[in-house]
């Protein structure tokens, strides 16, 4: 347990209110929703668009790796702005670049300008989930922040379930009229976020009750400095986040992106009882999300220590998962969904919690570098998924070995976490001296990793055709290739570069 720090106001200036922690929790679902219903809009609007600009479904396919490869590349580096400037200044620019990214949508009259705001929209939309995860860690205990965190989450799924109001939309005021005024809720949004936010040490609205209630049991750290990100890479408890996302991130993915045809094309639905019946897989998602942050707050509020708490909440989720599997051992449509339904669920469970450790094992200031590394790495494993799934649906025509792996992946993530970090999850001790000196692992890893990336792009590019009919002709599934490779190229010259000793400057060093 950590004293309070000497910066926390002494007095709030204005009347507080209560439970403030819980609003801004609010504020940040709020973000969540909006960021997931600007990326939709476009799925959500694909055959208006495809008739009234023309492009065909290649050119649908460069749209979404356009914002997939920028949503990628950013991450880390939103991560490291957000561990230097703050979560408040971060996110209010994060905000006006994606909100105008957005609205930038229906000045387009070619699929290469609708590429173009894809592409920004992706740049700006990278920030919110590791500025999410970080004012968690700024504004809850460390026994309440799986559970906000699932809150928080629970927009991906609202701002998924928006596609049919946004098509709605669309039909009563045109589609450029939509982009415009989806895009404009995130500037409304910052009006919110203004008012509101600032760090709990220095907000004027907050009780001194709950000022410590908040800063109670930070992680002890004497060094408030900025870290620099090769010296993060040195830890165990970074590569315990990286893998998890690495590893499940690709499961939403297939469920996302894979869910609808797989029910359009295993069982005869009406358009009617397929609209109704896709739902309940993200009505799920939202209660898993609730309910798996709340389990671990609950064991820890019962008594039990933070990392085991964490990884009993973890391996129930992840243990459960398999059963996914059985929803292609059934023929009817209803036990189906009630297989994937409950996998969707486990899956935000296992995602509240995963994102909370970050901030269980790192000081603040690192944990949006961590979140946006692992991030990172859960958007290369989420391209693979893409091309594999195409691939593999192509080769044999079955999808029964694509929810075999989506069932088995969780497990597996949740073994190499509990090996890296021991059953007690110990925070990484960044001031008793930052691992700086050269990495002999780190530089084989990275020459592996970089050569790996770029054969698979030279792969790709080369046997373009064939990748192309080994995906069913998805530009999306195939070009995913060359977005995986190119990450993968990047994460292991980062390696590279991180593997050669680090050089502090002298405010650095503890």
């Amino acid at each position: 347990m950590s004293s309070l720090p000497s910066s926390v106001v002494a007095s709030p200036s204005k009347k507080p209110i209560n439970g403030l922690r819980w609003f801004i929790v609010a504020i940040l679902f709020l973000a969540t929703t909006v960021n997931y219903v600007d990326r939709i809009t476009v799925a959500s609007l694909k055959d208006i668009l495809q008739k009234d600009i023309g492009w065909d479904e290649a050119g649908y396919g460069w749209l979404n790796f356009a914002f997939q490869l920028a949503y990628a590349i950013m991450f880390p580096i939103s991560g490291r702005l957000l561990d230097k400037y703050g979560v408040r200044k971060v996110m209010i620019w994060a905000v006006v670049l994606w909100s105008i990214s957005a609205m930038s949508h229906s000045l387009a009259t070619t699929a290469v300008g609708f590429a173009m705001a894809r592409f920004l929209l992706g740049i700006g939309e990278s920030a919110n989930f590791p500025a999410c995860v970080k004012a968690v860690a700024e504004w809850f205990p460390r026994k309440e922040r799986a559970f906000a965190t699932g809150i928080f989450n629970t927009g991906t799924n609202v701002g998924a379930m928006m596609i049919g109001p946004v098509a709605l939309l669309a039909a009563y005021a045109g589609w450029r009229a939509a982009f415009v005024l989806i895009g404009g809720a995130g500037l409304l949004w910052l009006v919110l976020w203004l008012a509101f936010y600032q760090s709990p040490e220095n907000h004027t609205r907050l009780s001194e009750k709950e000022r410590a209630h908040i800063l109670g049991d930070r992680i002890a750290s004497t060094n408030k400095q900025h870290i620099p990100w090769p010296s993060l890479l040195r830890y165990k408890q970074s590569w315990a986040v990286f893998v998890g996302k690495l590893f499940t991130d690709p499961v939403w993915w297939f469920y996302l992106y894979w869910l609808p045809p797989y029910l359009r094309s295993q069982h005869d639905l009406t358009p009617q009882a397929f609209a109704l019946l896709i739902t309940w897989p993200y009505i799920m998602a939202d209660i898993g999300s609730i309910a798996g942050g709340w389990f671990s707050s609950f064991l820890m509020k019962r008594g039990m220590a933070v990392g085991r708490a964490r990884q009993i909440a973890m391996g129930i989720a992840a243990f459960a998962l398999p059963i996914s599997i059985f929803s292609v051992a059934t023929g009817n449509v209803y036990w189906s969904l009630v297989f994937i339904s409950l996998a969707t669920g486990c899956h935000q469970a296992w995602s509240a919690n995963l994102f909370t450790i970050a901030s269980d094992m790192f000081p603040d200031r690192a944990v949006g570098s961590v979140v946006g590394f692992a991030s990172m790495c859960g958007a290369i494993g989420g391209l693979i998924m893409t091309l594999v799934a195409g691939g593999m649906l192509q080769w044999l025509g079955s999808y029964v070995p694509l929810f075999i792996a989506a069932g088995v992946m969780h497990p597996a993530a949740w073994i190499v976490i509990r090996l890296l970090t021991g059953k007690e999850m110990v925070p990484a001790n960044l001031d008793n001296g930052l691992r700086v000196a050269a990495n002999r692992a780190m530089l084989i890893g990275g020459a592996v990793v970089t050569v790996i990336g770029l054969t698979g792009g030279v792969f790709v590019t080369t046997f373009w055709q064939q990748v192309l009919a080994a995906t069913r002709g998805s530009v999306s599934a195939a070009a995913s290739g060359i977005g995986a490779s190119l990450l993968l190229s990047f994460i292991g010259l980062a390696l590279l570069y991180a593997s050669r000793e680090v050089k502090l400057k002298a405010e650095q060093v503890a």
